[in-house]
């Protein structure tokens, strides 16, 4: 039986948040903020439900029509039938919310911390990134498109809006391209990531394989002519979550990605990972440069370094710089990118829980760790090295909140957090965030 419900607020999540008659949170897919609809629960836990809505009896005013129907198939984008105005306002509210929640901030103190959101001048178009999956239909015939978020499900799809205009039918040429050159043969090719730059126009697609025996001849020369590609990479490894790396090909071109951060040049070897809002990315790195100050002649430790998006431009800036990453194709890129742009860093590939503790006592301390945030051990070596401040990038309030209370437990207050907004018509965003001794 349908139910009549007011939709309240965003989730961190694609769906929005509404009570049943009885009090049950409910989260529903596709509401907004402000919906006044007639919904069917789809799926009923102890402590919550899952709905999505019949009709609308009165339509929320932060209610757009949405911009890519591939992309609300895909799921790729399931806030674009939000006003961008209120997607912000949802993201800094789920920040204050993780903070009061999971960080036990007093909820006034969360709200003065929070800065409004850096928006995105593109609100459309600004992945330089796309992954696609690849499957084989039930007749055989090998696709692309995308993994649904939740459900895991697999839609095939040509395009996606959310990608740089230059590469938005990419997956289509591919997707041609690939049939053609492996005819009725399973290649094992499992995904591909497709890499684009408006400052250089580099175009590079990396190809994910099993390893084994591959056409590179034949696969180069038909992707290079299909997406006018500078560089096509294999990237060997079996499928599944640990992606345990085998080897690294270049069957065609440069074999290194080039993008511009500000005025800062990288290259990237897939499968090493590069921001994928490379605008965004430019804001990440001077709030960061800003909250640190002047960093001339300062010993600066940046953790989870990847390519040095932060260490290259804080030791332009005049910092001793060590960098820590343990990810074996970034650390080579980390140094790559270093000698690219004439400055020294001292790079070191390991553990950051670990390597922390070696590294004495510093002036300031970056952390952009991966969406599980740090590990409760390297919260004491924070600690221990008496950094004067602290910079902390975050891809999630939740874990990011968490850190908050571990780090203001060992004395370390948290002064200044900023969400920037790299995902527009998503649920996600970053956090910049400083802390410093209480």
């Amino acid at each position: 039986m349908d139910v009549l419900v007011n939709v309240e607020r965003m989730a961190y999540s694609p769906d929005a948040i509404a009570h049943l008659p009885n009090g049950k949170a409910v989260f529903v897919e596709g509401g907004a903020p402000g919906d006044t609809a007639y919904i069917e629960v789809v799926e009923d836990k102890k402590t919550f439900a899952r709905a999505r809505i019949t009709s609308i009896e009165e339509a929320s005013e932060l209610r757009v029509a949405p911009h890519s129907p591939i992309d609300l198939l895909c799921g790729t984008a399931p806030w674009q039938h939000l006003a961008y105005k209120a997607q912000l306002d949802a993201k800094r509210a789920n920040v204050v919310d993780a903070l009061v929640r999971t960080g036990k901030l007093d909820a006034a103190r969360a709200e003065d911390l929070v800065a409004q959101p850096v928006a995105c001048k593109r609100e459309w178009g600004y992945r330089n990134k796309l992954e696609l999956a690849c499957e084989f239909s039930e007749n055989g015939q090998f696709e692309v498109g995308f993994h649904k978020e939740g459900s895991g499900e697999f839609v095939p799809a040509e395009s996606s809006l959310l990608a740089h205009k230059q590469i938005q039918k990419v997956p289509k040429a591919l997707r041609g391209a690939i049939r053609y050159a492996q005819g009725h043969q399973d290649l094992g090719i499992y995904r591909i990531g497709v890499r684009h730059s408006l400052a250089t126009g580099d175009l590079e697609v990396a190809l994910w394989t099993s390893p084994g025996a591959f056409p590179r001849g034949l696969f180069a020369k038909t992707l290079a002519s299909a997406c006018k590609a500078t560089g096509i990479i294999r990237v060997l490894a079996e499928p599944g979550k640990a992606r345990k790396i085998k080897g690294v090909e270049v069957l065609d071109g440069r074999g290194k990605w080039r993008e511009r951060v500000g005025e800062v040049e990288f290259a990237t070897q897939a499968p090493a990972f590069f921001q994928v809002n490379t605008a965004q990315a430019a804001r990440l790195v001077e709030l960061v440069r800003q909250g640190l100050g002047d960093v001339d002649g300062a010993y600066i430790a940046d953790l989870y370094a990847g390519g040095g998006t932060f260490s290259v431009p804080l030791a332009i800036a005049g910092a001793e710089v060590v960098a820590v990453e343990a990810a074996g194709p970034s650390v080579r890129d980390l140094r790559r990118n270093a000698e690219i742009n004439g400055v020294e860093i001292e790079v070191v590939g390991g553990d950051a829980a670990r390597e922390l503790e070696m590294l004495g006592e510093l002036d300031a301390l970056v952390v952009d760790p991966p969406r599980a945030g740090l590990s409760e051990s390297i919260i004491g070596d924070i600690a221990a090295a008496e950094p004067a401040r602290v910079a902390y990038v975050s891809c999630n309030p939740s874990t990011w909140a968490r850190d908050v209370a571990r780090l203001e437990a060992h004395g370390y207050k948290l002064m200044a957090a900023t969400p920037v907004d790299l995902f527009p018509q998503t649920y996600h965003t970053e956090i910049v965030s400083f802390f410093q001794p209480a």
